[in-house]
């Protein structure tokens, strides 16, 4: 065997090593961050696939991820149309070719530092999901009515659904692709939140948490999600899921277990 072939052999073998991670980054008029955000991730030490879905964006962030495909290796979709975080994150996954993936907003909101902490859980033996909880160490920087209200519906899932989890809605949210990929997710905007975790726990997968730093913006600065009126929705998503049937969990062409 020459010594090229000899070389290739290893790094093949090394690759088939190394965990590829996907990081799903839904965007919707996001050019203040989006480019500080994949500059962040692509500094990460994994071995990654960046995905970022465009989601009908009407500002400068089409422009400047066209800029940005030129210079770093990342998968870039453009939807013609708004039709929220559900939906793009949706349309982002049969791009995955990771192992394991994790959705990164597209704002700083989140340190992207903090995806090697919910990586490396997953690749603990029998771990499908991990969450990266905003409060399980406290308060942080929320403010007192977003802690209360977070706290109420974390409550309130673990009431319903027998689990124990202080975030429901974090952004950072990972999985095994292989269980994504699986889920029934029919979820437009930002009730993906409350279905994602109502399907997972209706199919009796545990949903494990790890401390994330937390750096909330305000409207003025881009936030997008209407607290209360998206929280009592997300409170009617995770009840109506809670007594659905099993069989809708998950895609037709899966084996349910």
């Amino acid at each position: 065997m020459s010594f090229v072939l000899f070389f290739k052999l290893i790094f093949d073998t090394y690759k088939k090593c190394i965990m590829l991670v996907s990081v799903l980054i839904p965007a919707y008029n996001e050019e203040q961050t989006i480019r500080q955000v994949l500059d962040n991730v692509q500094a990460l030490p994994l071995e990654k696939q960046i995905i970022v879905v465009n989601d009908g964006s009407t500002d400068g962030t089409y422009a400047i991820l066209e800029e940005i495909r030129d210079n770093i290796n990342v998968t870039i979709v453009h939807c013609k149309e708004n039709r929220g975080k559900g939906h793009a994150i949706r349309s982002g996954i049969p791009h995955v070719e990771g192992k394991v993936v994790v959705i990164q907003d597209a704002d700083m909101e989140l340190c992207p530092k903090d995806i090697i902490q919910l990586v490396e859980l997953l690749e603990e033996e029998q771990t499908d999901v991990v969450y990266g909880s905003r409060f399980l160490e406290g308060r942080g920087n929320a403010s007192l009515h977003n802690f209360i209200a977070n706290r109420i519906l974390a409550l309130y899932t673990n009431l319903l659904y027998g689990c124990r989890i202080t975030d429901e809605s974090t952004g950072y949210k990972a999985f095994s692709t292989d269980l994504i990929k699986m889920l029934n997710l029919t979820c437009e905007g930002f009730e993906f939140c409350p279905e994602v975790t109502a399907k997972i726990l209706r199919a009796d997968y545990k949903i494990h948490e790890v401390p994330v730093s937390y750096f909330p913006r305000t409207k003025k600065e881009g936030k997008k999600l209407r607290f209360w009126s998206d929280g009592f929705f997300a409170a009617w998503t995770l009840l109506k899921y809670r007594f659905v049937s099993k069989s809708k969990i998950f895609n037709n062409e899966t084996d349910l277990v």
